[in-house]
């Protein structure tokens, strides 16, 4: 399944709908004209576990395309919003997850060209998120190198505890394409969380594919251009510390829960790693791709 959070008008409520092809089918009104119940937002459909994927696909495949009046719009008649618009934690984000990665950071960045012997850990806060679509906030007054990095997001499904690599994947609800986009001259005394963490720093969608249709996350292309221009071309088989083991890491000592986002991560190919460095400025457009997920595209905007 595909799923969306959408507000059918500009004033309208945000809500939780599949997308079937070109159509977003709102879940909740389609569960109540077959006398069910579904929840109207992403996290509590996300809460209800494993069974509400089942047997809302079930559901979708018993009305085959005949959506029932009032239930269904076409996608271009909808705003579609971050699938999760507000988190309910911070995004967990990994650093220096490619190879490549960690060469190219190494040259023009304060980081280490040694392969990182565990995954490097950020956070970036709620407020990051933005939906398709949506303006990427350039701050001249804070930031001169504004970067980008397409990442596979893993939003977590079932609650997380010390799991092991074997298990992990077991606790993936689904995945998504997320920006993190990086002010490279914010970083502080090596610390990451204000040049990552500022507004509208992690866009965030179109959807999310359910883990189901994703058996395997290693197999996955992923790339990102500006204005047109392919910068990263990638594979998540490329990835040092696979989505299992990032899960399993992270949960050794920290608690996931349902709704928790993992960005795992980005390939070679960010502004900063150029020759010379590249960087967004306003009224540039980025846009990214994720094999099987969907892609983003937003405009660079001052503020």
């Amino acid at each position: 399944m595909r799923l969306v959070t959408y507000r059918a008008e500009v004033s309208a409520a945000a809500r939780l709908g599949a997308l079937v092809d070109t159509t977003v089918v709102d879940l909740a009104l389609l569960a109540a004209s077959a006398g069910q119940e579904l929840p109207a937002s992403m996290l509590e459909f996300i809460d209800l576990g494993p069974q509400a994927v089942r047997s809302t696909s079930r559901l979708l495949d018993s009305f085959k395309g005949e959506w029932p009046v009032g239930t269904a719009l076409p996608v271009q008649n909808v705003k579609l919003l971050a699938p999760i618009p507000r988190p309910r934690k911070n995004i967990f984000g990994i650093g220096l997850n490619y190879v490549e990665h960690v060469a190219e950071s190494s040259r023009t960045l304060d980081t280490s060209k040694e392969l990182p012997k565990q995954p490097v850990i950020f956070s970036k806060p709620p407020t990051t998120v933005i939906g398709p679509g949506d303006a990427i906030e350039h701050n001249k007054e804070i930031t001169q190198q504004l970067d980008w990095e397409v990442e596979l997001a893993a939003i977590i499904g079932t609650r997380a505890k010390r799991v092991s690599e074997a298990d992990a994947l077991q606790h993936v609800f689904g995945y998504s394409v997320m920006i993190d986009m990086s002010a490279r001259d914010c970083r502080r005394a090596g610390q990451w969380i204000y040049s990552k963490g500022q507004d509208t720093y992690a866009p965030f969608g179109p959807c999310i594919v359910t883990a189901d249709e994703i058996p395997d996350p290693q197999v996955l292309d992923l790339s990102l251009a500006v204005n047109g221009v392919t910068k990263q071309s990638s594979n998540t088989r490329h990835m040092l510390f696979k989505v299992n083991t990032l899960i399993a890491d992270i949960s050794a000592g920290i608690t996931l829960e349902p709704g928790d986002i993992i960005a795992t991560g980005t390939p070679e190919g960010v502004g900063a790693g150029r020759n010379p460095p590249e960087w967004l400025w306003p009224g540039d457009i980025v846009q990214a791709t994720v094999q099987g997920i969907g892609e983003l595209r937003h405009p660079v905007v001052s503020v």
